[in-house]
């Protein structure tokens, strides 16, 4: 009698849940705008592409979609209000690559559960390229750990973040080449670097550096992607140039509170694959160096499963860890 008790209240708790979820459903996003938080700060690359997205959101959903930027601590402080928020629908969270996997691996401790986050979609991807300044005298990646061995004092690269550094320490592992970072505070910092001759190499995202590889100073000797990148069709990846184990396909997603009811996740991961297909957003983010995606939440979740555990072994055995 008590088991069958507990069952009827237990099917009532999910009918009235169900109900509710349903209702939020129907009436989203009609009763307010809808807030995009950013960890970093206005005029960055995630900042850009969250106002584009935003853009697109307003004109499917009817209703405006206003950019918060919350910055600080790689977007720990971004995710963390994002875990913490009503599961209407009315917070979403631009969820890069480096805040989504990388975070994870390197912080002692975070204060929100990663768990509490549910991925909607992955939108836009890119790879890491590697650069070096064009009168190094290095041709290839093979030269450059060749270089790096060599003369080991002068066997450095840049990192505006710890995500560049990971794939740096993946490429020393790998290799066996001694190479050091040194900290920088932007992908421009890390330009200005190698050309004033301060740094070996870097890996660099493919935004900022478009430009100084068309005026020549720069030469690309492979980049972190699974494939080929539009926008540097001749540029081979790493595994294509015999560094089978040194990738990195960064991407940048979107996430939401974790209790989301399911039918407003399902609009909200069909509009932003519908929007990785138009090809009027498609031109407009490549020219930021992003190829469009446009993933299931399913298939966003995977990823994260399958690649977190592979960064943070990275992380553990380059004895990286934050506080």
């Amino acid at each position: 009698m008590t088991s069958a008790f507990g069952l009827l209240c237990r099917l009532v708790v999910l009918a009235v849940s169900f109900a509710v979820g349903a209702a939020q459903a129907q009436e989203w996003p009609k009763q307010q705008p809808i807030k995009i938080l950013v960890g970093f700060a206005a005029g960055g690359g995630n900042d850009v592409f969250a106002r584009l997205v935003g853009q697109k959101l307003t004109e499917k959903l009817g209703q405006s979609v206003v950019i918060e930027n919350r910055t600080g601590a790689g977007s720990i402080i971004a995710f963390d209000a994002t875990a913490r928020a009503a599961a209407d629908g009315y917070t979403l969270l631009i969820a890069p690559f480096g805040a989504t996997i990388v975070n994870p691996a390197v912080y002692a401790k975070l204060p929100y559960d990663p768990a509490q986050l549910l991925p909607l979609s992955i939108v836009a991807s890119f790879p890491f390229v590697l650069v070096v300044r064009s009168d190094a005298g290095i041709n290839s990646v093979v030269d450059l750990v060749a270089a790096a061995k060599a003369q080991p004092d002068k066997a450095n690269y840049g990192i505006p973040s710890v995500t560049f550094q990971l794939l740096g320490e993946q490429l020393k592992q790998r290799t066996g080449a001694p190479f050091e970072h040194i900290p920088f505070r932007g992908t421009n910092e890390v330009l200005a670097a190698m050309l004033s001759g301060q740094l070996l190499m870097s890996f660099v995202d493919p935004g900022p550096l478009l430009g100084h590889l068309k005026g020549g100073r720069v030469k690309a000797l492979a980049h972190s992607g699974s494939t080929r990148f539009p926008l540097l069709p001749d540029v081979p990846t790493m595994e294509e140039v015999g560094f089978k184990g040194v990738s990195m396909d960064s991407f940048m997603g979107f996430m939401a509170q974790r209790a989301l009811p399911e039918a407003i996740a399902k609009r909200l991961e069909s509009e932003f694959i519908a929007m990785a297909k138009d090809k009027e957003f498609a031109d407009k983010i490549l020219h930021h160096g992003l190829v469009p995606v446009g993933s299931t939440s399913k298939e966003f979740a995977d990823r994260i499963a399958r690649e977190a555990p592979m960064w943070k072994e990275v992380a553990t055995r380059a004895k990286i860890q934050l506080q």
